[in-house]
């Protein structure tokens, strides 16, 4: 739980201005003194809080002496910096940003615009407002972070051109329903997601990227911090994770399947065969087991709260409840087992001797399949139900 070291005492605060903070003694002074600038000649009634994470360096001082609110936050991470300085926030509206001089706080009042406007959440975006030299890497720049935006459009619809900018402004009570949880940087982006999730609205204003003022690296790692920006966006997109190439495969499987399954075919000088057909049904079972984890995540998402409700889920349901989903399993199971008494009929015409390899793997395969779908069909039924049963 955060610690208050020094509460202000105003009536009525509608902005909280929240720097998350950690060994930043060499910029703090210079955040906290333009944050107060800006909020005084805007007219803003206003607070600002530094959410300090266990720094060494005297920057709990620095904060105090220049009035801001010193809220000290236990838990390591610079989401959780932030979690408890938005906790103690009085302001109905916040802006965050971070404390080493890289951000204009005199753009604070076009966020908060946006936020008397409407807006529930309101993103800088560093690309259209500019960004300096040496600002930011150029890996980040040109790579890192356009790609990890474009995707994050692409998952979830979000209208952001510059995900993981550091200034941004939000109403604290939509704040409160995202229910955030991450505690390191990929608070950035689980606010963004959860934002489009929610069917908030964004909005975002341009702002400027400066080089930092620190003489110390920064707290970022590229590729550390990189990879746990795409993992976020992967695992809150079972969509894209697991549904969209569980569909592909079986798409794919069943197309190559039913073009070999009569003979084999000649493509040019290429001839496809029941060698190629081993590796189409193969990709069907991997394909249903994609999808059917796509289920699966969906649903635990939901139930536990990391998603809203989707009524496309539960209109799937409705229908494809436990009932459904075992009767389904077991005619798909019965259709394989069919075909398997018939290739042993057939076997048992030739005394059971030796056959054409490559006919009855014509036949045995689908069969196979067909069986095993059947199975993964009912286990599949009874694990969703279970995973439903507390939301029913």
């Amino acid at each position: 739980m955060p610690i208050e070291a020094s509460p202000l005492e105003q009536a009525v605060v509608e902005l909280s201005v929240v720097m998350p903070c950690l060994n930043e003694a060499e910029t703090l002074k210079i955040c906290i003194a333009k944050a107060q600038e800006t909020l005084r000649a805007a007219n803003i009634c206003g607070e600002v809080i530094v959410a300090d994470n266990g720094s060494t360096d005297g920057s709990q001082r620095i904060a105090l002496e220049c009035g801001a609110r010193l809220v000290n936050v236990m838990q390591r991470g610079y989401g959780s910096a932030l979690r408890g300085g938005i906790a103690a926030a009085q302001g109905e509206y916040v802006v965050m940003g971070d404390a080493d001089a890289s951000y204009d706080f005199s753009h604070i009042p076009q966020f908060l615009a946006e936020l008397r406007a409407g807006s529930d959440l309101v993103m800088g975006n560093r690309f259209l407002g500019g960004i300096a030299e040496g600002a930011m890497p150029r890996l980040h720049r040109y790579l890192g972070n356009p790609v990890l935006t474009w995707l994050g459009r692409l998952f979830f619809k979000a209208p952001c051109g510059d995900f993981y900018c550091g200034l941004r402004g939000f109403r604290k009570d939509a704040y409160e329903k995202m229910g955030l949880r991450t505690a390191g940087m990929e608070f950035a982006t689980e606010m963004v997601v959860k934002a489009a999730l929610l069917g908030m609205r964004v909005s975002e204003v341009p702002t400027t990227l400066s080089p930092d003022g620190r003489t110390r690296p920064p707290h970022l790692r590229t590729w550390r911090d990189g990879w746990r920006g795409l993992r976020f966006l992967l695992l809150y997109s079972p969509r894209w994770l697991f549904l969209y190439p569980g569909i592909f495969l079986m798409l794919a499987g069943t197309v190559i399947s039913g073009w070999l399954i009569t003979g084999p075919k000649q493509v040019g000088s290429v001839t496809f065969d029941v060698d190629t057909l081993i590796y189409a049904v193969i990709s069907i079972l991997l394909g249903f087991q994609a999808i059917t984890i796509a289920l699966f995540a969906k649903v635990f998402a939901i139930s536990q709260g990391l998603h809203p409700a989707d009524k496309k889920v539960e209109r799937f349901f409705f229908y494809a409840n436990l009932e459904t989903g075992l009767l389904t399993g077991a005619l798909v199971f019965l259709i394989g087992l069919g075909l398997s008494v018939y290739a042993v009929v057939s076997w048992r015409a030739h005394h059971f001797g030796q056959l054409n390899t490559d006919q009855m793997l014509r036949l045995t395969m689908p069969a196979a399949v067909s069986m095993t779908l059947g199975f993964q069909l009912s286990l599949a039924s009874f694990f969703l139900s279970l995973l439903r049963i507390k939301r029913e």
